[in-house]
C-alpha cells in the first residue's frame, strides 16, 4: 500500500509539521523527512549554480559578440548579480562550494554561449577567465577578444 507521502504531499508535509510540533519523533516519516531536507538544500544549490551559468553565459556572449550588445544582456548580467548576491546572502555555506559551482556552471555556460552564438564551443576559453570578485563587480563587462 502506497504511503501518505507518495498520495498527499501536502498532505504528508501538514502531517510531519504536526507530529514535529507536538514532539512525536517515534511518529515522524524519518526517511523521507530526511530526504526532502537533503531535497531543499540541493534545490539552493542548483538554483545558484544555475544563476552562475546565466551569468558566464552572458558575459560571454558580451566578450565574443560585441556588435549584439545592448541594454537587455546589460541588465541581465545586473540581474543575475543581484540574484547571487541575495542567494549567497540567504545561504552562507554555498560560498564554500563557490570554487566547485563556477567550474560547473562555466562549463555549462559554454555550451548554452556556443547554442546562442552559433559558435563553436572550443571557440571559447576552456578554463574560466575571469575571478570571483570580476564576476560580482557591477562594473566589470569584458571587452572584445
Amino acid at each position: 500500500m502506497a504511503s501518505q507521502y507518495e498520495n498527499d504531499f501536502y498532505g504528508w508535509t501538514l502531517e510531519q509539521a504536526e507530529l514535529l510540533q507536538a514532539g512525536n519523533l517515534a511518529q515522524l516519516d524519518k526517511g523521507n523527512l530526511l530526504e526532502e531536507i537533503r531535497s531543499m538544500g540541493n534545490s539552493e544549490r542548483r538554483e545558484l549554480e544555475s544563476r552562475l551559468e546565466v551569468l558566464l553565459m552572458h558575459l560571454l556572449k558580451w566578450q565574443y559578440q560585441p556588435t549584439y550588445r545592448g541594454r537587455s544582456w546589460q541588465l541581465t548580467i545586473a540581474e543575475q548579480r543581484r540574484k547571487i548576491v541575495r542567494r549567497l546572502n540567504r545561504n552562507p555555506s554555498l560560498k564554500n562550494e563557490l570554487s566547485e559551482l563556477m567550474k560547473d556552471a562555466y562549463g555549462d555556460a559554454i555550451l548554452s554561449a556556443a547554442r546562442e552564438t552559433g559558435l563553436e564551443a572550443d571557440a571559447f576559453p576552456q578554463i574560466l577567465p575571469w575571478g570571483w570578485e570580476q564576476l560580482m563587480d557591477d562594473n566589470f563587462l569584458p571587452s572584445y577578444k
